[in-house]
This record gives structure tokens, C-alpha cells and sequence, in this order.
């Protein structure tokens, strides 16, 4: 599974989603919008897109953390908490 996240420097969702990825033991690649890519040639490759993180696997577009939660959960990545 290839993952690549596209994050902003001063966002606390994209440090969500890097706990996430460590807690499911997975790699990802980290782009930094802002550092490693202009935020216009991030919306060139995915136009309309305005939220971040912002997380591609296997070069399909999943969306942001929610997604992302929701995709690890489906596939047993995660586990939901206990209530």
C-alpha cells in the first residue's frame, strides 16, 4: 500500500493523521503543502480540493482524516475505542 499525505504546516488535523498512520504501523510518504509544493500545483493535481491533510493510497484519492479513519477501520487497520 502506497500512501502519500499531503499536509500544511501549522494543521492539527495532519498531526491526527500522522498519529493515526503510527498507530496503524503503516509508511506514508508526506508531501508539506507550502514546503515540498506549491499550493497551486497541489491544485492542479486535484482540483476542487481545499481540505488538508489531504490522503492518496495506491494513487486513489481517499480525502481527509475522517476518511481516512473510516477507510483503517473497514479494512482492520484500526479499531474503534471501546465505550
Amino acid at each position: 500500500m502506497e500512501i502519500k499525505a499531503y499536509t500544511l504546516p501549522t494543521c492539527n488535523y495532519c498531526v491526527s493523521l500522522k498519529e493515526l498512520f503510527r498507530r496503524a504501523n503503516v509508511e506514508y510518504t508526506e508531501v508539506m503543502v507550502k514546503k515540498d509544493l506549491t499550493v497551486e500545483d497541489f491544485q492542479k493535481e486535484y482540483p476542487g480540493v481545499g481540505v488538508f491533510p489531504f490522503v492518496v493510497i495506491d494513487q486513489k484519492p481517499i480525502g481527509g482524516l475522517v476518511e481516512t479513519i473510516r477507510l483503517f477501520l473497514d479494512e482492520g487497520l484500526i479499531t474503534a475505542p471501546n465505550k
